[in-house]
């Protein structure tokens, strides 16, 4: 007999999701995936000037802010064909990775971590053995015996208390928790100093872009930073050498501790090598440009198929019509008007609210495919991509997860294809913020590079011609493959559509009734304890979902919640 699961809202997310599994002997055997909340920053925009878009969907989420900003201003130059001096693109670069660093950081220590380390049982560890143990994974200061032992303190005063403050409500004790004592009191170290080395990626982009989150240095054209080496008021050589050395910090816990933790821990949880694959096609996009007309990329970008890296197909182009006219997004399980697969310059985002029904709609997420087909976004496609196009960084990073798993479990034959996995999320995300801090360094260097041939240009100012154009931007996003289509008529927004990476991991079933990377992925997972679903949330947290950004509000009895004036 099956057993329906209803968990709302999944928390440790951005936004508001809710996950229905059925359940029979141990297993998932059905899923759903619903976004809660309904995003109207479409609608908002018709009629606008295409140069303040990027401010309004900015406003997606309080968490995936630059990308939206970079995205929206990439899709009205892409309309325009219009030109960016090296130096904006550059910035723009050096803001997206210090951003992707900070998401990467905080969603492994501080949204999903507690599904694997059981907090309370750190109490129980030996500081000493505990500091043994993680000075012979690596050289980091803070991994000494002291402050083991100082960290189990704090967290004894925490219990004694009886608030457990951030690791409150966890599933404590429960039997897929697999770690001993000493392996949870170093996690819980590095947890509590990932909070404050995350921080040096925040410093990066408000130093850039003028706050974080929500920066407001972008514009259509380029930028609006200055660049003057003589000047304290614009951007300048001693804010270039004080994001270097922020640089220089973040690159130490990233190569000391996170690159070293995740396939450590991983290494004890290899049965979860075999749960999640889900969907197994993999799009990526291209990033961080190298020149001004988006043709010379520092990062690959591609589509792989039912998870054959020698299926490889490469996306090159800004402009590139291979990924431009494999997009489409599905209402017939979501919220809104039509149930045809729409190409996004012809998408619609008239809500159609239903309640929740099983066979019916039931989500506020649109279902994206890439001609016709689901596909996953996130890390672990972007470092796929990489991999099979070549790419030595990732390559490198992957080799050195593989051979930390395989000395700590003891197990010498480990496949390639445990990526596909939830755990193997995981780890492509470790692999890929390596790779992001070295491309963090290399924008960085390449700044300074062309600023020292005389070049201090950052913005062209764009023209808006009469009739319609149309435009599209991309970027990879922390969560995987984002991007914005606009149609602009008379220099006004005619349409406008986003379609992020939790749309496509977090959609319903789409117009052919195909499941989405979330629900797919939840097939066949063990769930021990119904009434503690623990091993749902991994699965799903190894996506780092954002259903804001997925989605924004509504309510069913047409009462007014809050009044916004949009000037």
């Amino acid at each position: 007999m099956s057993t329906r699961i209803t968990v709302d809202p999944i928390t440790r997310i951005e936004g508001h999701l809710r996950i229905d599994v059925e359940v029979d002997e141990g297993r998932v055997t059905k899923a759903w995936s619903s976004g809660q909340m309904w995003r109207g920053i479409e609608k908002i925009l018709v009629g606008r000037d295409p140069r303040e878009a990027w401010l309004f969907t900015q406003r997606f989420c309080g968490v995936c802010t630059t990308v939206h900003a970079i995205t929206s201003v990439r899709a009205v130059e892409n309309a325009l064909d219009l030109e960016i001096p090296v130096n904006a693109q550059l910035v723009r670069n050096i803001i997206q990775t210090a951003h992707a660093i900070q998401d990467h950081i905080v969603h492994f220590y501080h949204l999903s971590a507690v599904d694997w380390v059981d907090v309370v049982s750190a109490l129980d560890a030996d500081p000493k053995k505990a500091a043994q143990l993680a000075e012979s994974l690596s050289d980091w200061p803070l991994n000494g015996p002291h402050e083991m032992k100082a960290v189990q303190d704090r967290l004894k005063t925490f219990v004694q208390s009886g608030q457990l403050g951030p690791f409150a409500s966890g599933y404590w004790g429960h039997p897929a928790m697999k770690l001993s004592p000493e392996v949870n009191l170093l996690a819980v170290a590095h947890y509590l100093q990932a909070l404050e080395v995350q921080n040096y990626a925040n410093k990066i982009v408000a130093a850039l872009g003028g706050k974080s989150p929500h920066i407001q240095n972008v514009a259509v054209g380029g930028i609006s930073n200055s660049i003057n080496m003589n000047s304290q008021s614009v951007l300048n050589m001693e804010r270039l050498m004080l994001i270097k050395g922020w640089i220089e910090k973040l690159e130490h816990f990233i190569k000391s501790v996170y690159m070293t933790d995740v396939p450590a821990i991983g290494a004890f949880y290899l049965d979860w090598a075999g749960y999640g694959s889900g969907v197994m096609n993999y799009l990526s996009v291209p990033d961080c440009p190298q020149d001004s007309k988006g043709t010379v990329f520092d990062l690959p970008g591609g589509y792989i198929e039912n998870g054959d890296l020698s299926t490889f197909k490469p996306i090159t182009t800004h402009g590139d019509a291979f990924f431009r006219d494999g997009v489409a997004e599905s209402n017939k399980h979501a919220w809104y008007e039509g149930d045809a697969a729409l190409h996004p310059y012809d998408g619609t985002t008239e809500p159609q609210y239903t309640d929740f029904q099983d066979e019916g709609k039931y989500s506020w997420v649109k279902a994206p495919t890439f001609y016709g087909k689901r596909a996953q976004v996130g890390p672990l496609a972007n470092v796929l991509v990489m991999v099979a196009s070549g790419h030595e960084g990732a390559k490198q990073y992957l080799d050195g997860a593989m051979d930390t798993i395989k000395a700590v479990s003891g197990n010498p034959d480990i496949p390639l294809t445990a990526l596909h996995s939830t755990i193997g999320r995981h780890a492509a995300r470790a692999i890929r913020c390596g790779v992001m801090i070295d491309t963090l360094k290399q924008q960085w260097q390449n700044l300074i590079d062309n600023i020292g041939t005389g070049d201090t240009d950052t913005f062209n100012p764009p023209v808006f011609p009469k009739g319609e154009i149309r435009g599209f931007g991309f970027h990879e996003a922390p969560r995987g493959a984002l991007s914005h289509w606009v149609v602009i008529e008379d220099e006004k927004i005619k349409n406008y559509q986003a379609v992020v990476p939790s749309t496509w991991n977090a959609g319903p079933r789409d117009a052919n009734d195909q499941i989405g990377p979330y629900e797919s992925s939840l097939m066949d997972n063990p769930v021990a304890d119904p009434e503690k679903p623990l091993e749902v949330l991994r699965t799903v947290h190894s996506f780092d979902p954002c259903i804001a950004c997925a989605i924004h509000m509504v309510d069913t009895e047409q009462e007014e919640i809050v009044k916004v004036k949009a000037l």
